[in-house]
């Protein structure tokens, strides 16, 4: 049955009617502080509409391909778990949670760890079973003021995963998160809203990577808020393989507390238009960030790494490398900024940006930026764009190594300081395997 906006030509009504017309399922009672929020949040996407190059955060990445398209908003599928073997990854063991058009489908999935260890619920079930704790943290730390695409998530997403990791806790085996964009029929946009929140002393390990099947476009508009109480530990890996009709605008906000350490890698190898948003804050006294990211684009494929690290207390830490191998006519976007507050005395902030462009069509983009307001600090930032090293590449054919081998050796070496950072195994040798096919082709 065609739904009553399908006549919508313009994308933006088209989902300003999804939540009138889905209001009340979403959000139940119209008085909750939860629905008022995300009536709010409507509220400010329309008013924000979609960003333009106009716009200063978004200068360097158009929207308009996405807009042009005609997605449908029924995210039922027909995928089964014969469909989704090919994708799976050797060797890998945890709690495997797969979500298909942004829906959690738990007949899908495999959850391991006792309930001590880790509660993991899906962001549904969450909304009906606990909406205290859902209130208590949900939009408090990914803006939706500034953010058309996050404030339309807030109003929209109707599921993802919620992950609370108790006290003093060690969860032993990672959590996966599997996105899976069921495109074989028709257009699909989905808004999935993943929480963890990882208590005192704690300690967990996550992952999410999104793929998707069949021949249409898709549109993924994701946001993960994670919360790192006192001590807490987070080791958090985000993989991105999609397809040529892919676009996908993720939104990844992180709060720290005293004395907590969070550890990501963004690996982005393919997709039509990509937009990685981290913002972490460090809320807290000696806290730590690191920050690590590759991305491949290639043909006519658009890569945007945008990245905020905001030392709000004193003596934090913060330690940034982002890589890219452009090829084709592809372009790379890396805008990078460390903001230390008045009161963040003894910050050290470090960021890297190094890229290596292989084809007179590509293009990369770079603005690392430094705002300081604290005058006892240790802070730098850098960027370098070129093209792969002639004398190196001399040095190998003239020990008999053929050109194209020589090649994809160097390229190899250049994208191992960040695959050596993933510290889940298997995740680590197949994402090997898959950038050294790419860079073979």
């Amino acid at each position: 049955m065609t739904p009553p906006y399908a006549s919508y030509n313009d994308f933006k009504e088209q989902l300003l009617a999804s939540f009138r017309d889905n209001e009340e399922r979403m959000n139940g009672e119209r008085k909750t502080p939860l629905h008022q929020l995300r009536r709010a949040a409507l509220k400010q996407f329309d008013q924000l509409g979609f960003p333009t190059i106009r716009h200063e955060e978004w200068k360097y990445s158009n929207v308009n391909g996405l807009l042009k398209e005609d997605f449908g908003l029924d995210t039922t599928s027909t995928l089964t778990m014969a469909d989704l073997n090919p994708l799976e990854i050797p060797n890998l063991e945890g709690n495997l949670l797969y979500f298909i058009n942004g829906r959690y489908h738990p007949e899908l999935s495999k959850i391991v760890s006792p309930a001590g260890q880790v509660q993991i619920t899906s962001f549904a079930d969450a909304l009906k079973t606990d909406p205290d704790f859902i209130g208590s943290h949900f939009a408090h730390y990914a803006d939706y003021q500034e953010n058309a695409f996050t404030a339309l998530n807030t109003a929209l997403a109707s599921d993802g995963v919620v992950v609370r990791v108790p006290n003093n806790t060690i969860v032993e085996q990672p959590i996966i998160l599997r996105f899976i964009t069921d495109a074989r029929d028709k257009n699909i946009a989905s808004q999935p809203r993943n929480l963890i929140v990882v208590g005192k002393n704690a300690e967990v390990m996550m992952a999410e990577s999104y793929r998707t099947l069949g021949e249409n476009s898709s549109f993924s508009n994701v946001v993960t808020e994670i919360v790192l109480d006192r001590d807490a530990r987070m080791q958090y890996y985000k993989v991105l393989n999609e397809t040529e009709k892919a676009y996908h605008i993720g939104t990844t906000q992180v709060n720290q507390s005293d004395n907590s350490h969070f550890y990501s890698a963004a690996i982005t190898l393919n997709g039509n238009f990509v937009r990685n948003n981290l913002n972490i804050v460090l809320n807290g006294q000696h806290a730590e960030a690191f920050m690590y990211g590759l991305y491949m684009p290639n043909g006519r494929q658009h890569i945007d790494n945008h990245t905020l690290v905001d030392h709000a207390m004193p003596n934090s830490y913060s330690n940034e490398l982002y890589k890219g191998i452009l090829d084709d006519n592809s372009t790379g976007v890396f805008n990078g900024k460390i903001f230390v507050r008045p009161d963040a005395q003894k910050t050290n902030a470090y960021q890297s940006c190094k890229n290596v462009v292989l084809s007179t069509g590509a293009s990369m983009n770079t603005k690392p930026q430094l705002e300081i307001y604290a005058d006892d600090v240790k802070c730098s930032h850098g960027t370098t764009t070129g093209k792969l090293n002639d004398e190196a590449l001399f040095y190998m054919r003239s020990r008999g190594i053929p050109k194209d081998e020589a090649r994809t050796l160097l390229l190899y070496a250049f994208s191992q300081d960040v695959l050596s950072q993933i510290k889940i195994q298997p995740i680590r040798e197949y994402l090997e395997g898959v950038v050294r096919e790419k860079l073979t082709k």
